[in-house]
């Protein structure tokens, strides 16, 4: 299974919590979408004849794109690459982008089949913080609109740890949630990054500080809610309805195949990673693909065993001591087994047969925990 991720660089504004590469500008949006086209047809040989079951418009604001562009990436892609007839095809939008009349549009005259809404909080004060665009009511209405329009195959991210978000508004963002049948939710804690402007904001005491204990909270309340309203928790900051997994983010978590176009994106072919140049005018100018990535790494046996550490453990099917004896062999298998019983002996994690799985407990210490079983040296 392969999945090819598209990052479309613009957007009408950056917000100060992100860390993405985007412009806030669409000046060079025609050429641009060139300059993609381009790297398709220098890259068509990347995923050899894997089937890709998944093409993900991620960004910026993919939201941006009119009809017509995204029809022609995916025309381009459908002549390129090994298509499934039954692709998961996700467009990342913002709220205040989805009016219905462009939402019936994408419904009625693009492939698109997967909804990825921005909305962060059903509270205008979280969103003001944040420095967001759109409102809670636009928010609301970018989910109705899109439901009116026919799309089943939807998901919201919501953003947790916001100073000023209590618990009990917390509960109400996920009873608002809950109130739309939604089939998936991405839920991440709000992480001060470096050198955006947030971290400057918080620095000048322009933004109040980010509380990591009223995160761990918002946390366990959302575990608490998911489970209680049927949704499987299958990696950390991901939870669904049965058959509404994220198919391509299922791709990065099970360590497959996947092709990253435009400028910053990565991409992974099972013995190498490399990533494009975060230079949106040097991406347009590169006539080579050689000029638009920016880096490419060989990846060691170490390598491929701390990553196959660190992304499954983060899902609900955990780390497989089996897997990993017969991928990396039975010395990475015993440090593995080794290394982790103190874990399990800690109540963080579980095992079940083969496989070694967070508890909910655990998935507090997620990051740490996968540190400390990778190989170093």
């Amino acid at each position: 299974m392969a999945g090819i991720y598209i990052h479309i660089p613009f957007c009408k504004h950056k917000c100060n919590y992100c860390n993405f590469f985007s412009v806030a500008s669409v000046k060079y949006r025609d050429v641009f979408v060139a300059a993609l086209l381009r790297e398709m047809e220098m890259r068509k040989d990347y995923l050899k004849d894997a089937v890709v079951n998944t093409i993900y418009f991620g960004g910026g604001t993919p939201s941006l794109l009119t009809v017509d562009e995204i029809n022609t990436i995916l025309a381009k892609a459908d002549e390129l690459f090994n298509l499934n007839p039954d692709l998961e095809i996700t467009l990342e939008a913002n709220p205040d982008d989805l009016n219905l009349e462009k939402v019936k549009s994408l419904k009625n005259e693009t492939p698109i089949n997967r909804f990825s809404i921005g909305v962060q909080s059903f509270f205008d004060e979280d969103l003001q913080y944040l420095d967001r665009q759109h409102t809670a009511a636009q928010a609301r209405q970018a989910i109705e609109n899109v439901q009116k329009a026919g799309f089943e195959n939807m998901t919201i991210d919501l953003i947790y740890g916001i100073p000023g978000l209590t618990p009990e508004k917390w509960h109400k963002n996920l009873d608002i949630f809950f109130s739309y049948h939604i089939p998936h939710l991405s839920s991440y804690s709000l992480t001060v990054e470096p050198k955006t402007t947030l971290q400057h904001q918080i620095k000048n005491r322009r933004r109040a500080e980010v509380d990591e204990a009223l995160s761990i909270r918002h946390f366990e309340i959302l575990m608490e809610e998911i489970k209680q309203n049927g949704f499987v928790h299958y990696e950390i900051s991901n939870f669904a309805k049965e058959g509404f997994y994220s198919k391509h983010n299922s791709i990065y978590w099970l360590g497959d195949y996947y092709l990253g176009l435009g400028p910053s994106a990565h991409s992974f072919n099972g013995v190498s990673r490399q990533w494009n140049v975060a230079l949106l005018k040097k991406y347009i100018d590169s006539d080579a693909v050689e000029k638009m990535v920016a880096e490419k790494e060989m990846l060691t046996t170490e390598q491929l065993f701390n990553e196959y550490v660190m992304t499954s453990l983060r899902t609900s099917w955990g780390c497989d001591s089996e897997h990993i004896n017969n991928v990396f062999g039975a010395e990475y298998a015993n440090y593995f087994t080794k290394s982790i019983k103190p874990f399990l002996n800690e109540g963080k994690v579980n095992r079940h047969g083969n496989r070694y799985v967070l508890t909910n407990h655990g998935k507090l210490f997620a990051d740490g925990i996968a540190m400390e079983l990778m190989r170093v040296g």
